[in-house]
């Protein structure tokens, strides 16, 4: 049987692995994918976790919310995944209270992405998010400081340069075609690319993102869509007037490409050996967590095999704007912060307030104070006026100076001298 846990700053939890001490072999077997999430829902109750939500994307797998311990959170995770507890433990960091309050603001805002600024993972926060509310474990503390850190990452996205510029995982793979094709920096035609199949696996919401790069940057429609289903390819090859080509010829279309980009959410690796061993010269991206070209794919011969972390590389002028606009972002988030920490301090008086405020409403009044009042004033909307007045008063106060006592002494005090 698990302890009932108060959903409060101090007991907020955040359990994780990410790009800083982990690689993309490592994070791969930690990656959640949708049903695995859904598994997870419905397991919670068997590890004592509760009011809580999993991010899962190329640079980490996290859980926020709430737990009898980081271990109970660790074993919650792998109960699902790949990989073991032991390593997930050896791998992963955890934090509590404020500090994971402030993870959870720096992450949604781009500040922990492993490129810098990278803003893609704020619709992941949202997916994320969604799932778990759907699914009844968002709570009212936790939609609160959702809600908070979403104003806070538009601000920063507003008010800074720190997502400006074109840098992200996905156009970070659009320089290294560059490098491949030699092209110049800033420069892009289709003169430049012809000649040059481009193969793109996987059409889930990062492979739109990727394509597109490759159509607005590179300036080529040469692009083949595979997609599991059929059908969301075939979708995204009419609206951008590309081709596409079912699963099953996968084989021939990666033999005669020149590149080929993954991007899929698949467990196990979709790009294999058989798939690259007649390759010549061949440029390989995989920007799926777990990766999806199988590693023996990866060494061989003929193959430039790059993944999320070779991309996160990349050195651009970009970034070092982007740096300096970080005391900027961190201001805005402390201030966000101070607000959820204040909401958070008046919400623990809330049950205090709503007893004093029945207290004071049945108390009975000498009929020497009511003596000439109106019925109205005695009964009425007047009286409960009064009792609001006192009430807002003791709640700025409790908020401002909190001290133990007894706050029902002092709302008499109060309403007396009303």
């Amino acid at each position: 049987m698990h302890k009932p846990i108060t959903h409060n700053i101090e007991e907020f939890r955040i359990v994780g692995v990410n790009y800083k001490k982990s690689d993309a072999a490592v994070r791969g077997l930690f990656a959640v994918n949708q049903e695995q999430y859904s598994r997870l829902l419905a397991s919670a109750a068997e590890y004592g976790v509760s009011d809580f939500f999993i991010l899962s994307t190329c640079n980490r797998t996290e859980i926020y919310g709430f737990a009898e311990s980081d271990v109970h959170m660790m074993r919650f995770v792998s109960s699902v995944c790949a990989g073991d507890e032991a390593t997930f433990a050896d791998m992963s960091y955890s934090q509590k209270g404020i500090e994971a309050i402030g993870h959870l603001y720096h992450v949604a805002s781009g500040l922990d992405s492993q490129i810098l600024g990278d803003y893609e993972i704020l619709g992941q926060i949202k997916c994320a998010v969604k799932f778990a509310k759907n699914n009844g474990y968002i709570g009212p503390f936790m939609e609160r400081l959702i809600n908070s850190v979403l104003q806070a990452s538009k601000s920063v996205k507003t008010n800074t340069e720190l997502s400006g510029g074109t840098v992200s995982v996905s156009f970070a793979a659009i320089q290294y075609i560059r490098e491949f094709v030699g092209m110049p920096q800033g420069s892009a035609s289709e003169l430049e690319m012809t000649g040059k199949k481009i193969v793109l696996i996987g059409t889930g919401k990062i492979g739109r993102v990727t394509c597109r790069n490759v159509v607005d940057y590179l300036k080529t429609k040469n692009i083949t869509l595979i997609n599991r289903t059929e059908e969301t390819a075939i979708n995204l090859a009419t609206e951008l007037g590309l081709r596409s080509a079912p699963i099953a010829e996968l084989q021939s279309e990666i033999e005669s490409a020149d590149i080929v980009l993954v991007s899929t959410n698949a467990t196990e690796p979709v790009v294999l050996k058989q798939h690259l061993e007649n390759a010549a010269n061949k440029l390989v991206i995989d920007i799926s967590v777990p990766c999806n070209v199988a590693v023996d794919a990866q060494q061989l011969a003929g193959i430039r095999f790059v993944d999320v972390d070779m991309l996160s590389k990349i050195k651009d002028e970009t970034l070092q704007k982007r740096k300096a606009e970080v005391p900027k972002a961190l201001s805005i988030i402390e201030e966000h912060i101070s607000e959820f920490v204040e909401w958070c301090d008046m919400r623990k008086h809330v049950p205090v307030l709503r007893e004093v405020k029945s207290k004071l409403l049945e108390i009975p009044i000498s009929p020497i104070l009511l003596s000439g009042l109106p019925l109205a004033t005695i009964h009425g909307s007047d009286h409960q006026e009064k009792v609001q007045k006192v009430i807002n008063n003791l709640a700025t106060r409790m908020r401002r100076d909190y001290t133990p006592g007894c706050h029902y002494i002092q709302a008499i005090n109060d309403f007396i001298a009303l």
